[in-house]
């Protein structure tokens, strides 16, 4: 059966995007830990517009009910 090419580019996105919210992360926690060492571990995560969870549950479909 092949992969709705639908599917395949809403997959390719929110990777794509899964991706660039990591880095960002990544950069945050890193400047929070040079800036303020002793608050770093409380530091909360802001990914912005790099959020992927809106996306979640968008393929629906037969291959993904239970």
């Amino acid at each position: 059966m092949p992969v709705d090419p639908d599917k395949r580019k809403l997959r390719e996105l929110k990777r794509v995007l899964k991706k660039a919210g990591n880095k960002h992360r990544r950069r945050e926690l890193k400047k929070t830990l040079i800036d303020n060492p002793e608050e770093a571990p409380f530091a909360e995560e802001n990914l912005g517009r790099n959020r992927s969870d809106a996306m979640n549950g968008l393929d629906k479909d037969g291959t993904r009910e239970r």
